[in-house]
């Protein structure tokens, strides 16, 4: 069956890849054998790896080959068209004989965050969301890897179940520079970046559960619902989970007993009701189910129209999905290619166009040039006829003015030679002027330099009357402090007396004038003997 080979073709590499000794791309068909009979058998297929010695003549196959086997002697077997339960089924099986086979390379690294589970649960998804493309230099060896968009879903998905910070733009940053993820780099980016600071081996378990479900087992929606018995008309609340082929409900939301189905059809019809209630109508009979608000009823109805929508297909709600994105980034990637190449096209017709646009400038500053100086030419002959005919005009103008100036010329001739006699007179007069102006200039500048060293004789005297100044007030000071000095020794020397006998001592000290400092003032330019009184 093409379409249960196509689904579990990533999971056969990666065994088949397992299996290898060396990157050649082929493996013996003695470990072939084992592989083939194990999915015979869960396909009820019994022999069937015995064809593979008689298949070919050599003792490896490439997995072009084995593929091929696979197709035309194992899956041509089954029937053409499978139920979507049935399918979902054999994908689970030959998945856990591929991991049987390939577990030991992953499992082989120290696994501190999931579990064995969880990790054939990432095997998994990786299988479903992955891309089987063959090697660019080797069309017999191929690699199953994930683009960075499906990861990223992945990533984002789990950490927003575990609660923690998903950096998209360093997610994108790495993604740019790995390129496509392959199982183990996928297995290793969701344990850096989603699982940051989380220990909860239970809850880690838990989300990767959820998200299994949800891309390999096709859930729609999980969550309590309240169904109407069919015996007992009461409504009692059930773990429902969502499929496009079954609406099963679980006793607990551990889903390990389960209590029962609802079968999805296409064509169902879902009727919501008053009290938040639904109302699902099958081809069999009609079951009544009871949500808890309004917004879980309207999340409900879309899922189950959803479901009812895909039911009845030969292939899985999400194995769809993944295909139409598939599509999509193809599509993306050709429009992307189409772009480049008609950016390439404009390119390549702008620089023909700028070359032609160039050649045209080039003709076109020459014309104007030539044009530029044929104007400039006849603009030239314009101005010299101008000036020509403007010189002929002079010339006969100039010839009637040469007769009246030679008239006026003698007559102002006359009037210069009176003029100049005046102009000799008054130069004489100046000339004396100076003369006398010159000494009295003298006679100032005399008198300047006489006052100037009189100034500067002042100015020494001054300097001196300051420095007498100087020195007798630092006399002053000194004999000031010689006074203060001798009154401290007499009051040491002198002993308790009696109020008259101080004071009479006191008026007997009195410095005579001749001991009193002589302080000598400046003013006016002349010293000033102060005046006797202390």
């Amino acid at each position: 069956m093409a379409v249960l080979l196509e689904n579990t073709a990533n999971c056969i590499w990666l065994a088949f890849e397992a299996l290898q000794q060396d990157k050649s791309g082929t493996v013996h068909k003695s470990k072939l054998k084992v592989l083939t009979a194990n999915i015979g058998t869960l396909l009820d297929l019994y022999g069937v790896e015995k064809g593979l010695e008689h298949y070919r003549s050599a003792l490896t196959l490439t997995f072009n080959q084995f593929k091929y086997y696979l197709k035309t002697e194992v899956f041509s077997s089954l029937p053409n068209k499978l139920h979507l339960s049935e399918l979902r089924i054999y994908e689970h099986k030959i998945a856990e004989v591929c991991w049987l086979v390939c577990r030991r390379k992953y499992l082989s690294r120290d696994l501190s965050v999931f579990s064995e589970d969880s990790l054939f649960q990432l095997f998994r998804i990786f299988c479903v969301l992955a891309e089987l493309a063959p090697d660019q230099n080797d069309d017999n060896i191929y690699q199953a890897i994930m683009h960075p968009t499906e990861v990223c879903n992945i990533a984002h998905s789990l950490s927003s179940s575990l609660g923690c910070v998903f950096d998209e733009e360093d997610f994108m940053n790495l993604s740019i520079a790995v390129g496509s993820f392959r199982l183990t780099p996928f297995i290793a980016i969701l344990e850096s970046r989603c699982l940051n600071n989380v220990d909860d081996s239970l809850a880690i378990t838990e989300a990767v559960t959820d998200i299994h479900q949800k891309i390999v087992e096709d859930v729609i929606k999980k969550g309590y619902l309240s169904k109407r018995g069919y015996i007992f008309p009461t409504m009692k609340e059930y773990w429902f989970v969502l499929r496009p082929s079954e609406l099963a409900y679980f006793k607990a939301k551990n889903e390990k007993v389960k209590c029962g189905s609802l079968p999805i059809e296409p064509g169902c019809k879902i009727e919501p009701k008053t009290g938040y209630k639904i109302m699902l109508h099958t081809s069999e009979r009609s079951f009544e189910l009871g949500t808890s608000d309004h917004m879980s009823r309207l999340q409900w109805i879309s899922a189950l129209q959803l479901a009812s929508d895909h039911a009845g297909g030969f292939q899985g709600y999400q194995q769809l999905q993944i295909a139409k994105r598939r599509l999509q980034r193809q599509g993306r990637v050709q429009e992307m290619v189409r772009a480049r190449v008609q950016l390439q096209q404009e390119r390549s017709a702008r620089q023909a166009a700028e070359g032609q646009a160039k050649e045209l400038e080039a003709v076109v500053k020459e014309e104007a040039k030539k044009l530029t100086e044929l104007e400039q030419l006849r603009t030239k002959l314009e101005r010299l006829l101008e000036e020509e005919t403007q010189a002929k005009r002079d010339e006969e103008i100039v010839r009637g003015l040469q007769a009246r100036v030679l008239a006026e010329e003698w007559e102002k001739r006359d009037e210069l030679e009176r003029l100049q006699d005046e102009q000799r007179l008054l130069l004489e007069e100046e000339r004396e002027k100076r003369k006398e102006y010159e000494e009295r200039q003298r006679q100032k500048e005399e008198q300047l330099r006489n006052a100037e060293e009189r100034l500067a004789q002042l100015e020494e005297e001054r300097q001196d009357l300051d420095n007498q100044l100087k020195t007798a007030n630092q006399k002053i000071r000194f004999a000031e402090d010689k006074k203060e000095l001798l009154e401290a020794k007499l009051y040491q020397a002198i002993p308790v007396l009696r109020e008259g006998d101080r004071v009479r001592r006191a008026h007997s000290f009195v410095p005579s004038t001749k001991e009193r400092p002589v302080i000598l003032e400046v003013r006016s330019g002349t010293l000033k003997r102060p005046s006797n009184h202390l």
